[in-house]
């Protein structure tokens, strides 16, 4: 599993979204690198970590992020998925509570928690969301039409998500690259949505343990918003909400005022308080 650490003080771990790696926080990782010692993580078939044919549901992929802090000597640490890695840390939260001390997700549903959207939606929003429906479909189907034609498929997405303030191309150049980099790439991309419904029934079960750490709920403006946290607040009992500017990229959209909130939920596990 392939991993960018760096920074002193105590661990935090950071999982991004899809389809992006951990280049996601790059905005982030100079600062939060002076209080923490920062794990950025590639998700299990993402960027330059291994690339299975199976094992994308929520249990496999959190139990994925506990080896790592644990090879890395971390047994208990701070947390904060985004994307396809909010319901990642959820799982981990709920399946592993002996490791957090506290959560920070943002810009995702929880499968199986969330009311589902439905089928027929305004086209801005069906732009943003029309990949969760096709991106479970078999490779002989989606890989197929992607393949190729990832800078159509990806540059779509990455546009559709980013309300008005669009991600720099050379960003989105960047991801594109490595989701065209190898034949296991896209199937590694789909992995976390063809596992779907594993992680629903997972949740089923989650959901029945409610979480008791402090958690931060965060959402775009020009997205989410306080969804986010009104999502959280389903499933856990200590939820603060923040809504900052932009879209759904909250990291690279608006990392000033990401690392304010950052930094005021996370200062009593900096102090060790």
């Amino acid at each position: 599993m392939h991993a960018v650490t760096g920074g002193d003080g105590p661990p935090l771990l950071l999982v991004h979204g899809w389809p992006q790696t951990w280049y996601a926080w790059r905005m982030l990782l100079p600062t939060l690198a002076r209080d923490f010692q920062v794990v950025a993580a590639d998700q299990r078939g993402i960027g330059l970590s291994d690339k299975p044919q199976d094992g994308y549901d929520t249990a496999t992929l959190a139990g994925d992020l506990v080896a790592l802090m644990e090879a890395l000597g971390h047994q208990r640490f701070a947390m904060y998925g985004t994307d396809t890695g909010m319901p990642i840390a959820y799982a981990l939260a709920a399946d592993h509570p002996d490791r957090l001390e506290r959560l920070v997700v943002s810009e995702a549903t929880l499968p199986g928690v969330s009311p589902s959207p439905p089928l027929f939606v305004p086209p801005p929003l069906n732009a943003r969301l029309w990949h969760l429906m096709f991106n479970q479909l078999p490779a002989e189907v989606n890989e197929q039409l992607v393949r190729g034609r990832e800078d159509v498929f990806f540059g779509a997405e990455f546009d559709a998500s980013a309300g008005t303030r669009k991600l720099p191309e050379d960003a989105v150049i960047y991801y594109i690259d490595i989701l065209r980099s190898g034949p296991d790439a896209l199937g590694g991309s789909f992995g976390f949505y063809r596992a779907l419904d594993t992680t629903l029934a997972q949740n089923e079960q989650r959901k029945t343990r409610r979480l008791a750490l402090p958690v931060l709920a965060i959402g775009g403006a020009e997205s989410s918003g306080a969804m986010i946290p009104d999502t959280m607040k389903l499933v856990a009992d200590d939820v603060q909400g923040v809504v900052v500017p932009n879209g759904h990229w909250v990291a690279e959209q608006s990392p000033e005022e990401l690392l304010a909130a950052l930094t005021a939920f996370l200062a009593p596990y900096r102090d060790g308080r």
